[in-house]
């Protein structure tokens, strides 16, 4: 019977159509009907083959999806909202930090070339982490296409699929900034400071993402360290280290922010860009890869879980 389905699936599209309705009304009930706790239970026991113990956690990805359910604040909202964090940004550490913002607006429907300007930029919603749109030039842009994404994308919650609570009570919106990007029309790394209780520990580099993904991780003095933190697929890492990448020439100054901004939190993931010789701010994520990415070996799940104090 499992055979004969697998080919109804792959050779006719009545197949398709049947099987992909069967997932999508599953992962609906799961979602909207699940409590929380019990749908973070399911996707951890999926992903690591055992129970999420959330009675006594001490891995890090155990404290992750423990801090999911339990450290619910409207700041922790505030800050996941890439429109309003940006007020959270200015008034702790100074607006100096911030990309320009070139867009904003509650309505796709002003998604239009005219409302943008004649520079690069990249358009995204402040209520998930779909990434975003990234303009080189307006006229080479699919404007209609643009604006049914983006209308699509401000239609769902964000919380649902991830049951991330901070999203949950976010007000979509599209925002666009300033694009990054220097003279031989490269992007800069976002370095990705993972922080506990307002200490720096770790910082994650991710290079090559569009082509050959590979994650570089670091201590705060720049020595690689002896771990990958990754989706793993047929037992290996997805995102194995890759080359050496030089020390940012603003290293302590991006230490210095990321501490600020995270002092209020037990953790929380800073992420920076060092370009042209300042540094900005890009984000705040609270829990990274929603606790389901494996730390190998598996010792450093424990070593920084033991940096969380709940």
């Amino acid at each position: 019977m499992l055979k004969f389905a697998r080919y109804l699936y792959h050779n006719t599209w009545v197949g398709k159509k049947v099987v992909d309705a069967i997932f999508d009304l599953h992962h609906f009930y799961r979602s909207r009907f699940l409590d929380d706790a019990t749908f973070l239970k399911q996707n951890f026991k999926k992903r690591f083959g055992r129970t999420l113990d959330l009675d006594n956690p001490k891995t890090l990805n155990e404290k992750i999806n423990w801090l999911m359910l339990h450290d619910r604040t409207s700041l922790h909202t505030k800050c996941a909202d890439k429109f309003e964090v940006r007020d959270f940004v200015k008034e702790t550490i100074g607006d100096q930090y911030l990309i320009p913002l070139v867009f904003q607006s509650y309505n796709p429907k002003d998604v239009i070339p005219s409302n943008f300007p004649d520079f690069p930029f990249i358009i995204k919603a402040n209520h998930d982490s779909s990434g975003g749109v990234i303009v080189k030039d307006v006229t080479a842009v699919d404007w209609k296409k643009t604006q049914k994404h983006f209308k699509n994308l401000l239609k769902n919650n964000y919380y649902y699929s991830s049951k991330e609570w901070q999203y949950k009570n976010i007000k979509p919106c599209v925002i666009a900034e300033k694009l990054l990007v220097n003279e031989a029309g490269e992007i800069p790394f976002d370095y990705k400071l993972h922080c506990f209780h307002g200490k720096v520990e770790v910082i994650q580099v991710d290079i090559d993402r569009y082509t050959n993904h590979k994650r570089n991780l670091y201590d705060t003095a720049w020595n690689l360290l002896p771990f990958t933190w990754s989706l793993w697929k047929d037992g290996e890492p997805l995102w194995n280290n890759g080359r050496d990448i030089e020390k940012p020439k603003n290293l302590d100054e991006m230490l210095q922010v990321a501490e600020k901004l995270s002092e209020t939190f037990r953790y929380a993931r800073i992420d920076l860009y060092d370009f042209e010789d300042k540094v900005y701010f890009g984000e705040i994520t609270f829990h990274h890869g929603s606790g389901l990415e494996t730390i190998y070996p598996e010792a450093w799940d424990y070593t920084l879980g033991a940096k969380i104090n709940l």
